[in-house]
């Protein structure tokens, strides 16, 4: 079947990303939208964006806003943009700074609002590895498991993207079009706050284990266990972005953040750690 091929992740979440706006076409929504696609891994460094043309047909708004959005994210060290023959908007090479707009975008996210992500994200998940336990076959999760191994030692930002690549074959081993659809969309929210636990290899470890128990639940057809799995691992990670939340809180300068951060990751433990919580 077409699911046992591993396909990037990057082709189903740059789908999301540039799914149209319609009339609520801002140009906020624009950079927002293309921010996810970045932070998510959707486009890596040194990538071309879609055309400006091409971006106004996707998200279906004018060129003038287009440009508006790849302005401010010129303006943010994001983007480059070239003129002429081979040119085009390319994403720079900008951990740092991707880090930083993803920190912030925690920190502007009330306490109910990332409580309430991770409930969806949550069912979203269960129901499409309860449906993967039904429906996936030996072969299917073979080729994804080994992706999952394959992974496990990489750095942190070809981890995260290799993860979001087996979490979205695990999603299309459901077999439903539309659970696939919703996890893709809610993945491309949720993925940028889940990268500001990559640096720290404990929580990469946790993570990639709850992934391999997942194989091993669908591979059992364990509707209950894989349903337990999801919902261990998900809550954790929101737990740990809640107490992260509750230690940027009066932080403004990049040092500032930085710091803490770094300091976050340092004592926080892996499924221990009682934050917020979700």
């Amino acid at each position: 079947m077409e699911s046992a091929q591993v396909s990037p992740a990057s082709s189903r979440l740059r789908n999301a990303a540039f799914a149209p706006i319609g009339d609520e076409g801002r140009a906020e929504l624009v950079e927002t939208r293309l921010l996810q696609a970045i932070s998510s891994g959707a486009f890596i460094e040194g990538e071309r964006l879609p055309s400006e043309n091409e971006l106004s047909q996707l998200f279906g708004v004018a060129l003038v806003t287009v440009r508006e959005a790849l302005g401010t994210l010129r303006h943010r060290g994001l983007i480059d943009t070239k003129r002429g023959r081979g040119g085009g908007s390319f994403v720079r090479s900008s951990p740092g700074v991707v880090e930083e707009v993803n920190t912030r975008a925690l920190m502007a996210m009330p306490r109910v609002a990332l409580a309430d992500l991770g409930v969806h994200y949550e069912v979203i998940v269960a129901a499409c590895a309860e449906y993967a336990c039904l429906r996936a076959t030996e072969d299917e999760l073979d080729v994804v498991q080994r992706v999952l191994v394959d992974a496990r030692d990489l750095p942190p930002g070809p981890w995260r993207r290799r993860i979001t690549d087996v979490q979205l074959e695990l999603a299309a081993l459901s077999q439903s079009v539309r659970l696939t659809s919703e996890h893709v969309r809610v993945q491309t929210e949720f993925t940028p706050l889940l990268a500001l636990q990559d640096a720290q290899v404990e929580q990469r470890h946790l993570t990639h284990d709850s992934l391999l128990a997942q194989i091993e639940a669908t591979r059992e057809g364990d509707v209950a266990k894989a349903r337990e799995v999801v919902r261990a691992s998900v809550r954790s990670s929101v737990r740990w972005l809640g107490g992260l939340r509750t230690e940027l809180q009066g932080d403004s300068a990049s040092e500032q953040l930085r710091a803490t951060l770094e300091r976050y990751r340092g004592q926080s433990g892996t499924a221990s750690f009682t934050g917020e919580a979700a």
